[in-house]
């Protein structure tokens, strides 16, 4: 039985419902909430692992949600919508999301999605400890420090840089940091690579102002020199 307790915030029944069935049968404790304004309450009581998050939830949407959260944690959020505009890929990635789901989907596949975010998120790495140009990593309890500050990183942030940092000079394409990072890939999902990377920069930018430590290849992908 697995220990994780997830957060479903979603106002349409039926959906809230199937969503809970699978996760329940692979071992997941769920709980429910179909109300915006008492997400945040509700995640800073609670300790959730993750949380599965529809972006149009009354009250409060899910986007401010996101945005209020990542204020004070750097818990796994999953968004949900039924838009497929790229701009909303682009805005969810922006406020700290780790994963973006599209309705409709299968629930086997917010299963895989969910079961992708938690390992990478809470593995146990081999080389625990990474440093260079001011910052320092430490995989165990996944904090970032640069300059002597610590600084809060989403999981697939926190990941990307692991990546970079554990092969300085070295170039990863888009396609395999979203290897590497989320342990699949899907077409259109490439390009929120660029995304992490630019909020990577604003964080590391704050404690290392001018120094760009994470480079662009251009028309290939990112490396970081040190």
């Amino acid at each position: 039985m697995s220990n994780e307790h997830l957060l479903i915030v979603e106002d349409e029944p039926g959906i809230a419902h199937i969503l809970r069935d699978y996760l329940v049968r692979e071992g997941y404790q769920v709980s429910l909430q179909d109300r915006g304004d008492q997400v945040v309450s509700l995640v800073k009581k609670e300790n959730f692992s993750l949380i599965l998050l529809d972006i149009m939830i009354p009250y409060v949407d899910g986007k401010t949600i996101c945005k209020e959260i990542r204020k004070f944690s750097d818990i796994p959020i999953i968004m949900i919508t039924a838009r497929v505009e790229e701009i909303d890929r682009i805005i969810g990635f922006e406020l700290g999301a780790d994963d973006y789901i599209c309705k409709p989907f299968s629930p086997r596949e917010v299963v895989a999605r969910v079961t992708a975010v938690l390992r990478r998120t809470f593995k146990n790495p081999v080389d625990h400890l990474l440093s260079g140009g001011g910052i320092q990593i430490n995989k165990t309890s996944r904090i970032v420090m640069v300059q002597g500050n610590e600084v809060g990183l989403t999981p697939n942030e926190f990941e990307i840089l692991s990546v970079l940092m554990g092969r300085p000079n070295r170039v990863f394409t888009r396609a395999q940091l979203i290897e590497i990072v989320q342990g699949y890939s899907f077409d259109g999902y490439e390009r929120t690579i660029d995304f992490h990377i630019k909020n990577l920069r604003k964080k590391i930018a704050v404690h290392l102002p001018g120094e760009q430590i994470i480079q662009s290849a251009y028309g290939f992908g990112y490396k970081i020199v040190f």
